[in-house]
């Protein structure tokens, strides 16, 4: 038996949607997460699965409970669309709450958690929430909770969303907002189950950034991010000069970015914190 974690990665995206990012030079949601948990734990074994692949055998149950965590990207869906990819993460959402294991999540992830416990989504009247979301506030509830241990109390997130989360399912926790989204983080607990989850993305970094920007570079210009798709190429440019090159000051304050950026120990501070708070201590009580 392995002392140290074993993760399933729910990579939420279709095939069309993973190959979308791929072909503008965006890692694969699954891929990044895999990354960002072995960074975080050296050591950690990860399974990257695609729910929402026709076909795709999902585990529940017994199979579910031999993970210590389980870890969910972000998507290219709407949660609250009734088509099978949708469901299909709905449900196992669900399972992952009956068998009670640790969940993490970014973006779709919030979401899913909701829906799967009994809350609400929606489109969100004010649009697009894309790039750097500002000055996301811990609530009260959020200062006290452990997923943000060692985090300031304001701060600047990745972030990339349409939709957002609009009634909490009982047993949830508003964790943080900002004037975008009333619900930038959220604590779900359901038939015993915990998941943990971020509107915002702590795996992202200027690189992916970049290239999602690339991917939706049209319809960013066609909703009023950029004045033509030119403008749209340049602030590709930036983000990716700024990654290669961090001490480019210059570019950091046309871009408004700083640390909650910048340093990936700050940025993902909240999976640490997961994985020390809630799946580490559950492994030795099993073990």
């Amino acid at each position: 038996m392995s002392l140290e974690p074993n993760f399933l990665v729910i990579d939420g995206y279709y095939k069309s949607g993973r190959e979308e990012l791929a072909a503008g030079g965006a890692t694969p949601a699954g891929v990044l997460y895999e990354s960002m948990l072995e960074r975080i734990h050296p050591g950690c074994e990860v399974d990257v699965i695609y729910p929402a692949d026709p076909g795709v055998a999902l585990p529940t149950g017994a199979a579910l409970a031999q993970y210590d965590g389980i870890a969910w990207t972000g998507s290219s869906l709407t949660v609250y669309e009734d088509e099978p990819g949708v469901a299909a993460q709905i449900e196992l959402a669900k399972a992952a709450f009956a068998a009670q294991v640790p969940s993490f999540g970014s973006c779709w992830a919030a979401q899913i958690a909701v829906v799967a416990a009994g809350g609400l989504c929606a489109k969100n009247p004010r649009g697009r929430e894309m790039g750097f979301a500002r000055k996301i506030q811990l609530t009260a509830e959020g200062r006290a909770h452990p997923l943000y241990r060692d985090k300031t109390g304001v701060f600047d997130a990745f972030i990339s969303h349409e939709d957002e989360i609009t009634h909490l399912p009982p047993g949830a926790l508003n964790l943080a907002g900002n004037q975008f989204s009333t619900v930038q983080a959220v604590a779900v607990t359901c038939q015993g189950g915990t998941f943990w989850a971020v509107q915002y993305h702590p795996e992202y970094d200027l690189h992916e950034m970049a290239r999602l920007t690339y991917c939706r570079r049209e319809r960013l210009t066609e909703m009023g991010f950029f004045s033509d798709v030119d403008a749209a190429l340049e602030h590709v440019d930036r983000l990716e000069t700024l990654h290669q090159d961090p001490q480019r000051g210059d570019l950091a304050w046309q871009l408004g970015v700083d640390a909650d950026i910048m340093n990936e120990d700050v940025r993902q501070i909240e999976v640490k914190n997961w994985i020390n708070e809630l799946v580490l201590p559950a492994m030795q009580r099993c073990r």
